[in-house]
């Protein structure tokens, strides 16, 4: 039968080649990590905690947290390397249906979203540069997503080496708050005390967690990375023990300059360090900065995004037409340009919201750690269910560590329902339509995806 007669299916092994180096990794995932949440939510954390020590310890708490979840990812993404990611364990483990909620999930509510949020951000600070008029955010954002969609069209191997020289910008980014807060503060400056109230741990870890939140995406490029087995465990957790780092560093340059209730007043806390340092030109040189930061984010998400949408297209064969792999350029493309569509209908709809960054957390946090929740017990289940198969890297102290990852998984759920608002009904409510559309979209009958 000819190629291009063959319809995908989980049976037909997808021509996914290993093109990606460690370091194209690396960068993937420090660049969705260190995106433009730590530009915001400082500001949002300051203001929920009692004290400058509480503060400071949640991010180093939210690093020890991310740590432990990526040594219960890299079991999973070594012992079974494939594109899905989070998507393969959950079908292993809980069946089809699970599965495709969860991929549905990923392009209705997560990843979707946060590709738009990300790309507005871009719009916001790209319009205080070069003014467009009162649509110049939205058509900075709209062009952002066609821009990043067409690169990944093109090639894995372009996206990757783009996302590499973005990361380096955007670190540098990072690194230059940290030496003009600890270094090149004027002696006047007088920071702010916080109000002395209470603090708000549920909250505050909602808010610190999201800021470190994406690491676990690495594992939707396993497959595409040259010995996976050996590097995705070092990928994940070294990635996170540099971002850890950063993000205390950084935190504690605003604390500096700002103190705590500085911070709580400032929702651009970074831009208004910048400029209390550097002046006007310090504070046009951090849009700069968040621009590069957004955009890093936006490009990484689109990456890995693409890879669960491509996964649920192979399994459903009512969605066969994103389950295609493109050999001749390495990319799931079908699946890249429908992110690209969905992501620039919600920027459509966001041109008209008032304020869509709180939101966005409140709309897709619940859905968010209600799966991370499901894979951690996955770990679990699949352990007790294949207990022969090979795991080139066990996590360890198990299963202490994972039943930790479970307990912090549920709490945040819990956290992200409780302490949220509306936003959060309606990202429930986008996933019951997701288990709805199970009546329509039937999967496919024939076993799992190809071992590698």
């Amino acid at each position: 039968m000819d190629n291009r007669e063959r319809r995908p299916s989980t049976a037909d092994p997808a021509p996914v080649r290993a093109t990606l180096r460690a370091r194209d990794a690396f960068a993937i995932t420090i660049g969705i990590v260190v995106g433009a949440g730590i530009f915001r939510t400082p500001s949002l954390i300051a203001g929920v905690s009692g004290s400058e020590f509480v503060m400071l310890a949640a991010w180093v708490v939210g690093g020890l947290l991310s740590v432990i979840g990526a040594l219960c990812y890299a079991e999973l993404a070594t012992t079974y390397p494939q594109a899905g990611g989070d998507y393969t364990y959950l079908r292993r483990a809980y069946g089809p249906r699970p599965a495709f909620l969860f991929a549905w999930a990923r392009v209705s509510v997560i990843q979707t979203g946060s590709i738009a949020l990300l790309c507005f951000i871009v719009g916001d600070y790209m319009g205080q540069l070069f003014d467009l008029g009162p649509w110049s955010s939205a058509l900075y954002a709209a062009a952002a997503v066609v821009l990043l969609t067409v690169i990944n069209w093109i090639g894995t191997r372009q996206g990757a080496t783009v996302q590499t020289w973005l990361t380096i910008a955007e670190i540098i980014g990072v690194l230059v708050i940290v030496v003009a807060g600890l270094l090149f503060a004027p002696g006047d400056i007088a920071p702010i005390p916080g109000s002395g109230a209470g603090s708000e741990i549920g909250l505050i870890l909602v808010f610190v967690l999201l800021t470190y939140g994406g690491w676990n995406e690495a594992v939707y490029i396993s497959s595409e990375v040259r010995d996976a087995r050996k590097w995705m465990p070092r990928v994940l957790v070294l990635s996170l023990i540099a971002v850890a780092a950063l993000y205390v560093l950084v935190n504690f340059a605003y604390l500096r300059v700002l103190g705590l209730g500085g911070m709580a007043e400032h929702n651009a806390v970074a831009a208004e360090v910048m400029g209390r340092v550097f002046g006007p030109v310090g504070a046009t040189l951090m849009s700069a900065i968040v621009v590069a930061a957004a955009l890093t984010s936006a490009n990484a998400t689109l990456i890995t995004g693409a890879r669960s949408v491509y996964a649920v297209g192979r399994d459903f064969p009512a969605l066969g037409f994103i389950g295609r792999w493109d050999a001749r350029t390495g990319t799931p493309r079908a699946a890249i340009v429908t992110q690209g569509v969905l992501a620039l209908g919600l920027v459509a709809l966001g041109a008209f919201a008032r304020d869509g960054f709180e939101v966005a957390v409140e709309y897709t946090a619940p859905v968010f750690w209600l799966f991370f929740l499901l894979v951690g017990i996955a770990l679990f289940v699949l352990r007790r269910r294949e207990p022969q198969r090979p795991r080139p890297f066990e996590v360890p102290l198990y299963p202490l560590l994972p039943l930790l990852f479970c307990a912090t998984s549920a709490y945040l759920l819990y956290s992200s329902l409780a302490y949220t608002g509306r936003g959060a009904l309606v990202g429930v409510a986008v996933l019951a339509v997701g288990a709805l559309l199970l009546l329509f979209f039937k999967p496919s009958t024939q076993s799992e995806e190809t071992e590698p």
